[in-house]
């Protein structure tokens, strides 16, 4: 998949033909982004032009609420791979800043989708807005589809157990706790990746040595202690018990990580670069009186993982 991360890249690079595309953050691509996508395939398959994802990074809104931005729920490493995995050709990802902030319905138009990409399908959903104050509606785009040469297709939103899919929806099941309608909204585990970093070294002194990784979000969709399956290592599909917190028990700071003690496994692995399916939540991350409350604990936490892995 080629990627653009400038408007000036997106100028050079863009096809003469045009392309079917997108615009959205894609947080998570979850199955009502992926319906979303199936479209874009579909149209540009049938017209014969690549397909394009066109979104923003930081998320608009973590740049319009510094203080209290929504938890991320995929980094852009993690959104690129998916959209890569589900065939889009090319995503266009430039910087959001003050002069994207302020881009009024026609400009955002004429300068992103028509001077920059040349699109000449466009797919939203249903709730699509855009542009300053979010003042961009659907009849926005078909009006301007027409003065320009482009045509639309909206997206009805897509259901699980009831509720609408969202990015928001999903945030909120797993600030919840609960992995299982995350993962029905989802289509898959929710995952988090990143590269193994050196520690204290304190797992393995303990007994419960762990692949540490950086988790690189503003803010976190969950927190707790999980059961998870480990991708990306020669091994194969490896399992273990995973810690996402701030470690109150030894001091951590205010910054999460993700610790990862993988079961049967003594390997350097410093620098590899992890998916981790977040299967189960077990608890909450505690603060034990001692490391040897702690230790208990984690043996409790290692059979319990054990027992819903074997089930899922």
């Amino acid at each position: 998949m080629r990627i653009c991360r400038t408007l000036a890249a997106v100028a050079r690079q863009r096809r003469a033909g045009g392309c079917v595309a997108t615009v959205g953050a894609y947080d998570g691509v979850h199955l009502g982004h992926q319906a979303i996508l199936a479209e874009v395939k579909a149209q540009s398959q049938r017209m014969g032009l690549p397909s394009a994802v066109f979104s923003f990074e930081p998320m608009p809104k973590e740049y319009l609420r510094p203080d209290n931005p929504p938890a991320r729920l995929s980094r852009f490493r993690e959104k690129f791979k998916l959209l890569d995995q589900l065939g889009v050709d090319e995503i266009y990802c430039p910087r959001f800043d003050e002069f994207m902030r302020q881009l009024d319905p026609d400009t955002f138009i004429r300068q992103l989708l028509v001077d920059g990409l040349a699109v000449k399908h466009l797919v939203v959903g249903d709730d699509f807005r855009f542009a300053a104050q979010r003042a961009g509606t659907l009849d926005d785009l078909r009006r301007a589809g027409q003065q320009h040469g482009f045509t639309v297709s909206v997206i009805q939103p897509v259901y699980a157990d009831g509720e609408r899919i969202s990015s928001t929806a999903v945030r909120a099941a797993l600030a919840a706790g609960d992995l299982a309608k995350a993962r029905a909204m989802l289509g898959r585990h929710y995952m988090m990746s990143g590269r193994v970093v050196h520690g204290q070294q304190l797992g393995r002194a303990l007994g419960f040595p762990t692949a540490n990784i950086p988790v690189k979000r503003r803010k976190t969709a969950t927190m707790g202690i999980f059961a998870v399956r480990v991708h990306g290592l020669a091994e194969g599909l490896l399992e273990g018990v995973a810690n996402l917190g701030t470690r109150p028990t030894v001091g951590g700071g205010g910054e999460a990580l993700l610790e990862v003690f993988i079961f049967d496994f003594d390997r350097d692995i410093y620098g590899s670069y992890l998916d981790i399916d977040l299967v189960a939540r077990l608890r909450d991350e505690l603060k034990f009186p001692d490391l040897d409350s702690m230790i208990v604990q984690m043996h409790k936490d290692v059979a319990n993982a054990k027992g819903i892995l074997a089930e899922i």
